[in-house]
Formats: C-alpha cells, sequence, structure tokens
C-alpha cells in the first residue's frame, strides 16, 4: 500500500447514507500485487458466510429501531383512531417477526456447526432481512410522513443508513445463488427446507 501507484482518497463518498462510517477510496495505477489465494477463495475462507449472517442481524436491528417510531405514534387502543397507521404496524411486527425467528434458527444452526457451509443459511437470512428492512422503510414512511425524517435526528440518520447499508445485498443475484444451494440440497447438518 506504500508505492507509488496507490493512491487514497478521502473525497470518494458522496452518499448521506453511512456517511459516518469513513469509507475510503483507494485508487490503484500500475500498482503491484501478490496474488494471496485462488479464484473463489475469499468467499469460501472459515467464517465469512457466518459474518454474512451477522450483518443480517445489523440490518434487522436498524429496521426495528425505525419500526419503534411507528409504535409509539399508535398508542394502545389506537387503532381505531389511525387504521392505517395499524395496518401498517401490523405489516412491520410481520416482517420483522418472520426474519427475526430465521435470524434465531440461523444462529442456532451457525452454533451448531461453525466449520461448515452456511453460505445458504447465510443468504436466507440476508434476503430475508434486506425485505423486511424494505417493507420497515416504505410502511413507516407511508404511515408518519415526513415528520420523522424531519424532526427526529436519530429516526432521519438511520433511515439514510440503512437503504446504503442493505446494498450490500446483491438483489436478484442473491435469489439466484439461493436457489443454486437449494436445488444442490441441504447443507451438512442442515435440515431439508421447507419442513417443520
Amino acid at each position: 500500500m506504500n508505492q507509488p501507484g496507490v493512491a487514497v482518497c478521502d473525497g470518494g463518498w458522496q452518499a448521506i447514507g453511512m456517511a459516518g462510517s469513513a469509507s475510503l477510496q483507494i485508487d490503484f495505477d500500475g500498482a503491484s500485487a501478490k496474488l494471496v489465494g485462488n479464484c473463489g477463495d475469499y468467499l469460501a475462507r472459515p467464517g465469512f458466510w457466518q459474518g454474512g449472517a451477522g450483518v443480517a442481524a445489523c440490518w434487522w436491528g436498524g429496521a426495528r429501531a425505525l419500526a419503534g417510531a411507528l409504535r409509539r405514534a399508535l398508542p394502545p387502543g389506537g387503532a381505531g383512531q389511525h387504521p392505517f397507521r395499524a395496518a401498517a404496524l401490523g405489516k412491520v411486527d410481520l416482517a420483522l417477526a418472520q426474519t427475526a425467528a430465521l435470524l434465531r434458527e440461523a444462529a442456532t444452526w451457525i452454533d451448531q456447526h461453525p466449520g461448515h457451509d452456511a453460505s445458504a443459511v447465510a443468504t436466507r437470512v440476508r434476503l430475508s432481512a434486506e425485505a423486511t428492512a424494505r417493507t420497515v422503510l416504505d410502511e413507516v414512511g407511508r404511515a408518519l410522513g415526513a415528520t420523522p425524517f424531519c424532526r427526529d435526528a436519530g429516526f432521519a440518520r438511520m433511515a439514510a443508513d440503512l437503504p446504503v447499508f442493505v446494498r450490500q445485498s446483491h438483489g436478484d443475484k442473491d435469489f439466484a445463488f439461493l436457489s443454486g444451494q437449494v436445488a444442490v440440497g441441504a447443507s451438512p447438518g442442515e435440515e431439508q427446507p421447507w419442513t417443520l
């Protein structure tokens, strides 16, 4: 990293979301490098996919924090006065509960199989957490309007950070990857999919 062909630039990050992450841009121009592994080694290294599942828990936590604003805006017994907020809270609760259950299941599997390939488990829980984050962002925003975005600094920061954070997902590429894992069969120690 200390060669003329490597330049660290601090002006590359333009996003409002995750602005506090201190992300830097590194430009390589004619720099020499040493091959440290084979193709695929980065994703296959021990712990990589387990860490990816941990990131999903962070996404879920961000979504939960935003959902709290909606929950606080609907007092007990207030569903009759605010039916659309109540419906939004129901959708948010379902999404958070589904992903929380999947996160707990993934954590249990990872703890019981620390050396196994966790790619399917991690991809599944990441896709679920991403969908939950999108649901929460949409439902909370529609139910509460601009007020929390404009008057609550913590909410506004999380609402800007979370969409950038979940873009670590690869969208349909991740769904295609998951389908390949499911088609091959369950990971060692994992139950067959879709059983109770």
